[in-house]
């Protein structure tokens, strides 16, 4: 059983839960995914079934869309809405906060922009998750990374908070490239206009080319007659990527993980390519070595 499934997470349970739960729907123990979702969080989760599990480690680059919802009035320790709230100078209201004051700050994080990593992430510093730490009521340095915002829209104009207490909630739609921590993002928008900030939903609508609109629910999953049916062609996944057509004298060798002579590919040195027979069917993900004039298979997938 191999393929792809598009999950449409649920609030309230992790993304290991989500993996769990497909592997007892599918009867299979090799199933991952492709980008962790917070337990408050819901949508498109990208869960890889059988051989498709090899596709991780390209497919965990892939652009991300997201809806959010940031709540002006006050910071949080996790930076969303499920940790404890800062009491801290820039927490003090939002009795002057007007949405131009919103507009004139979202500028300055759209294209490439620095983060740094929230205490409360899987990121690892010396060894160790963030978030273990940060339980352990310990804070340690983290340098900052250049991620990309390629679109950051408001959706829903500032309002006033269902939950009342003198917070505004704002709608925005983001577009952002792979490590993109959209708590932070909300946090640093609220600093820039002098509010407290964090993150009070979120919603993943696309990751690379999966949206969505074509994810299925677990409850779905597991009603369906057969629900092996709702796996999707893993090549869909890379089917971004260049493709090589592997001679017919080398589709056996290249499924033993050896490498293929080419001349003029016109592909750079270490592009990843598809690998396929003369049928057009996946046979591995591999690499240009430039220096060797060869396509050198990284994951076999038959």
């Amino acid at each position: 059983m191999n393929g792809i499934l598009i999950i449409d997470k649920p609030e309230g349970i992790t993304s290991h839960d989500v993996v769990s739960r497909v592997r007892r729907i599918l009867r299979t123990k090799r199933v991952g995914h492709t980008g962790t979702l917070d337990p408050f969080a819901t949508g498109v989760m990208v869960v890889l079934v059988g051989q498709a599990t090899r596709l991780a480690q390209f497919l965990d680059k892939d652009e991300k869309e997201y809806e959010a919802v940031v709540r002006f009035g006050f910071e949080t320790d996790t930076g969303d809405r499920t940790g404890h709230r800062r009491v801290e100078e820039q927490n003090s209201g939002t009795r002057d906060l007007k949405p131009e004051m919103i507009e004139a700050v979202l500028p300055l994080f759209r294209g490439e922009i620095e983060q740094t990593p929230p205490m409360y992430s899987a990121k690892k510093v010396a060894g160790k998750k963030l978030y273990d730490l940060a339980r352990q009521g310990v804070t340690v340095e983290r340098n900052a990374a250049k991620v990309t915002v390629s679109k950051l829209e408001i959706i829903s104009p500032l309002r006033a908070s269902v939950n009342g207490g003198g917070t505004w909630d704002l709608g925005l739609a983001v577009r952002c490239s792979a490590g993109t921590y959209i708590r932070t993002l909300a946090e640093d928008i609220g600093r820039k206009a002098g509010v407290g900030a964090h993150l009070a939903e979120l919603r993943r609508t696309a990751a690379g080319k999966f949206a969505i609109s074509q994810a299925i629910t677990l409850e779905e999953l597991a009603a369906a007659p057969e629900p092996a049916d709702a796996l999707v062609p893993m090549d869909l996944a890379v089917s971004h990527l260049p493709v090589f057509t592997v001679r017919e004298d080398r589709v056996a060798k290249t499924k033993n993980g050896m490498s293929t002579r080419v001349f003029e590919t016109g592909l750079a040195d270490r592009e990843v390519v598809r690998m396929v027979d003369a049928s057009g069917d996946l046979l591995a993900i591999g690499f240009f070595d430039a220096a060797e004039n060869v396509i050198q298979p990284k994951a076999v997938l038959v």
